[in-house]
């Protein structure tokens, strides 16, 4: 199968408020682990992966914002399996989703940029309007997908807060004496960076293309309203079936809740393999997201 490349070069930005704006804030994972693939009466096989992974993205792209599929879920089954994830991002581009790639690389120099060479450039089949990435290396480790983002019209979601009981120990933790903020999170750090790579957008009067990924179950006090007006969207797993609700996207995030994208898999993908079954539901998650801000 030839897939022709993404061409688009308008800033992710842009293009996830419209986005959002005409198809919703809901994001719908395509995450074909085992246990659903169970569920689904499919073999644990690449044929089941294929039929798991196509029948959700034809049935979720055209009704949802944005698709995020779960690089690993396909890299298990090797180049068979990460061929099946050039299909779904074609195929979701075909049907007018946007394509945020769950693949949370990090890493530094010519490594960090032909990871991002493989995922930004239009020229790689593995192209998606943006990427999950992990800025503990330091923030200036993600300057090649910053730079190949802004070539190619793409956006990045860096990781800053997110819900696993794990996190806290590296996003919670204080920056060194000396450093531009002592004393500072390293999440608000984080932030930070990003308010400052999304100022020309904000100011040109348009959403940033580098988005934070926030977890929809924080407690309360975790971060502020203020903290996360950085300019740029938010990718908010954990809604669903891990427990995030609307009140809590609502408690969390406040005024910001419109550059929301509240994320879930399970919570849809088990409602399959029935298609219709598998819109409506994503349907219901924008209908109940739209009342926010």
């Amino acid at each position: 199968m030839t897939i022709a490349p993404q061409t688009t070069t308008a800033p992710f930005g842009a293009r996830l408020e419209s986005a959002l704006a005409t198809r919703g804030r809901f994001c719908a994972g395509i995450d074909p682990h085992a246990g659903l693939l169970a569920a689904w009466g499919l073999e644990d096989t690449v044929a089941g992966l294929e039929r798991f992974a196509l029948t959700a993205t034809e049935a979720l792209a055209p009704v949802c914002s944005v698709i995020k599929p779960q690089s690993a879920f396909y890299e298990r089954f090797g180049s068979r399996g990460v061929a099946v994830l050039e299909r779904v991002l074609a195929t979701a581009r075909e049907a007018g989703a946007l394509v945020a790639l769950d693949v949370k690389r990090g890493d530094i120099g010519s490594t960090s940029q032909a990871y991002a060479d493989a995922y930004l450039d239009p020229a790689s089949p593995l192209c998606a309007d943006a990427v999950t990435v992990s800025p503990y290396l330091g923030f200036g480790s993600l300057s090649p997908f910053v730079e190949t983002a802004r070539a190619h019209g793409g956006g990045l979601f860096v990781l800053a807060l997110t819900s696993n009981p794990e996190g806290p120990e590296v996003q919670h933790a204080r920056t060194a004496d000396g450093s531009a903020t002592p004393g500072e999170r390293v999440a608000d750090r984080v932030l930070s960076h990003l308010a400052a790579l999304n100022a020309a957008e904000v100011e040109a009067g348009s959403l940033g293309s580098f988005g934070a990924v926030v977890g929809a179950t924080l407690a309360d006090g975790v971060v502020t309203h203020a903290d996360l007006d950085f300019g740029g969207p938010v990718l908010a797993p954990g809604f669903g079936a891990q427990g995030g609700t609307v009140a809590d996207i609502d408690r969390i995030f406040g005024p910001v809740a419109p550059h929301v994208l509240a994320s879930s898999s399970r919570e849809v993908l088990g409602k399959g393999p029935d298609a219709g079954m598998l819109a409506a539901a994503a349907r219901d998650a924008n209908d109940a997201l739209a009342g926010l801000g």
